[in-house]
């Protein structure tokens, strides 16, 4: 089951390769052509997704016979007509399931009642339904007009000239009749007249092209109009392979030319589909090699890696998506790390899409901090300079888009969170599996341990010899504890400390502390009450949590050396190298006293020494974030290391990883 929430980590690079899940056009469209067929096929390479169980259960239910195993189907046709006269159909929110059914229903004729989600009936579908009532059927609006539940009567079907249908809204009307018409075109041939200018020509296209493996050439007479020739039946072509899916092949191209803004990418392959693709959206492949990306193209395969040579960012300006509806949301993602604005027209068909893709992206994109603009059937995103990103809990809208588009983000300078990350299911399930396979998070080596383990000077030392960032969590909850003491808010106060922790304002370099503007001396934090103090609030869950999105939002590129108690544990459980640094009671007794000393704090050995068994026995048995080592977890003893052998010992622990 997935979670409610995903946090994607910073990443500084990607590579690999990735099988394509079956395309949802494809697949849809052949299940129900193989349907409607005469004779068995074999389907592989079938996706398996929400939108494909839909027409899948709608099929059965309507009589078909349908054995599935793995992304083989075996579909035995019905020869033009269903066993079932009459059947209650949960079209869930697949719009490729829903129009092209009511096509073949209602050509057909019968007693069908087709529903789904919410989403659904708001989702047009009246120009299929008024370009069907000419030809005859029966179809009545069960609640709003224009829009499903539908419910289907039986009919006498008459053909009187052309039948006219609108192209400006959706290509899936005409999909749906182009389908469906060679049901009664038996005898006479049957016309489809176009108005409007025909958007997702591709989309189109695909149709066309596996209408003629099932037998039946359209006459095509520019876009506007279409004509299925008398005589036309459709016969199985006994076995037909379902291509990759290329509007979800836009995520993992992207990924390869981002992937490569810190010089850490490798190339990203997406196999399944090529360059004789019989999809529209391998265009988006194209888009981006004019953009300035290198790309690669083979029989079976796409490839980017990076950027072309001399192009030192993807170019902006004005991009007509008219070909490209679904992949063009991507290209909304990539258009924040352009070198100039990037508009997207001809995208009008967002808006009646999963939900108002337009009014989506424009506010998810907002919530990174990006100027963005809109109208009607345009888009357009202003790069976003890496000052100005903004971490952000991105809402999906129940929107498998959107869910995938937004997970190019985490190549920006922040922390993504995708909200109801399991909407993907509609149409690629496994998605954040494999992207998480092919991309690279900026590194993080968490160093815990207990109390004057040395663990902030080895850390400090480790991250000044990788040039990575150094995150002291110690000194956040000392801070905490500070400003705590000096605003007077009492120590038993989890929420009101939790509220100061969640307003921290902190900088840091090597020798002082900013805090809400303030500069702190370093001598201030290192006393033993602020260090009791730091310890006390550190148990508390609320302040813990206020400090967690903190400490994450310091994970930025070329990489971060954590030190604490929960580093491993809590904070950044994906480290790919976790060390937990130990040394005896008495060696780090001695080692906090003489740091005391140098600080100009006195102190005595046997007090540091009672106070560390203490603070020992308080950290590793509190509630929340106990201390204790990850298991994944490098054990490395320093008692008898100097401070230069410890970093040795961890950086060799580090080359072995990396």
């Amino acid at each position: 089951m997935m979670p409610d929430a995903r946090d994607l980590p910073p990443l500084i690079g990607a590579g690999g390769r990735v099988q394509l899940p079956g395309s949802k056009s494809i697949s849809n469209r052949v299940l129900l052509l193989a349907a409607l067929a005469e004779g068995k096929t074999e389907i592989t390479g079938l996706l398996d997704s929400d939108d494909t169980r839909v027409m899948l259960a709608a099929l059965q239910a309507l009589g078909i016979a349908v054995t599935r195993e793995g992304s083989t189907a075996s579909v035995q046709g019905g020869a033009g007509r269903f066993a079932a006269a009459q059947a209650d159909l949960f079209m869930g929110n697949a719009g490729t399931a829903i129009r092209p059914l009511t096509a073949a229903l209602a050509l057909l004729g019968g007693n069908y009642h087709l529903h789904g989600v919410p989403r659904m009936h708001e989702r047009p579908i009246g120009d299929l339904v008024d370009a069907l009532r000419q030809f005859g059927c029966q179809i009545a609006y069960a609640g709003q007009e224009g829009y499903p539940p539908l419910r289907i009567g039986t009919s006498q079907f008459q053909l009187c000239g052309d039948v006219a249908v609108r192209g400006d809204v959706s290509s899936q009307f005409l999909t749906a009749l182009l389908l469906a018409l060679p049901l009664k075109a038996a005898r006479q041939d049957i016309a489809i007249a176009v108005q409007g200018e025909l958007i997702s020509k591709p989309y189109v296209d695909i149709t066309l092209n596996l209408l003629r493996r099932f037998g039946v050439r359209v006459q095509r007479e520019g876009w506007q109009r279409f004509v299925i020739p008398a005589g036309s039946r459709l016969r199985s072509p006994g076995r037909i392979a379902v291509e990759g899916d290329a509007s979800s092949a836009s995520y993992f191209l992207a990924a390869g030319v981002l992937g490569q803004l810190h010089g850490k990418g490798q190339p990203v392959r997406v196999e399944g589909v090529g360059q004789d693709s019989i999809q529209g959206d391998v265009e988006f492949a194209r888009v981006l090699q004019r953009l300035g990306a290198n790309v690669r193209w083979g029989d079976d395969f796409i490839e980017t890696f990076g950027l072309q040579p001399g192009v030192a960012a993807l170019r902006g300006g004005v991009i007509d998506c008219i070909a490209i509806p679904d992949a063009a949301m991507t290209l909304a993602m990539t258009a924040l790390f352009a070198d100039a604005p990037t508009t997207l027209t001809s995208i009008g068909s967002w808006r009646v899409k999963e939900t108002d893709r337009i009014d989506a992206m424009s506010t998810e994109l907002a919530k990174l901090g990006a100027q963005v603009e809109s109208g009607p059937d345009w888009l357009r995103v202003h790069p976003l300079p890496t000052s100005q990103w903004r971490s952000a809990a991105i809402a999906t809208y129940d929107d498998h888009r959107m869910a995938m588009c937004f997970s190019l983000a985490s190549f920006g300078h922040a922390d993504i969170r995708i909200l109801d990350p399991g909407c993907v299911s509609k149409t690629y399930p496994d998605y954040f599996t494999d992207f998480a396979r092919i991309v690279q998070p900026v590194p993080v080596i968490t160093i815990d341990g207990p109390t004057a383990s040395g663990k902030g000077s080895i850390a400090s030392a480790v991250a000044e010899h990788l040039g990575f960032a150094n995150l002291d969590s110690g000194l956040l909850y000392r801070l905490t504890a500070l400003l705590a003491q000096r605003r007077g808010v009492p120590l038993h106060d989890a929420s009101a400390l939790a509220e100061l922790a969640a307003n921290l304002w902190v900088r840091f370099d090597k020798e002082t502390v900013l805090v809400d503007g303030m500069r702190v001396p370093p001598v201030e934090l290192r006393t033993e009450d602020i260090g009791k103090a730091a310890s006390t609030i550190a148990a508390l869950p609320p302040v813990r949590e206020a400090l967690l999105a903190l400490q994450r939002q310091l994970r930025r590129a070329p990489g971060l050396v954590a030190d604490g108690r929960d580093m491993g544990t809590v904070v950044f459980p994906d480290a790919p190298l976790k060390v937990f640094l130990t040394a005896s009671a008495h060696s780090r007794a001695q080692r906090r006293h003489k740091q005391l000393i140098s600080h100009g704090i006195p102190s005595i050995l046997a007090d540091v020494f009672a106070d560390l068994e203490q603070r020992d026995a308080r950290d590793m048995q509190r509630a929340v974030a106990a201390l204790k080592p990850a298991a994944d977890a490098k054990l490395l003893d320093s008692t008898n290391l100097s401070l230069a052998q410890t970093v040795d010992a961890v950086l060799e622990l580090w080359h072995q990883t990396a």
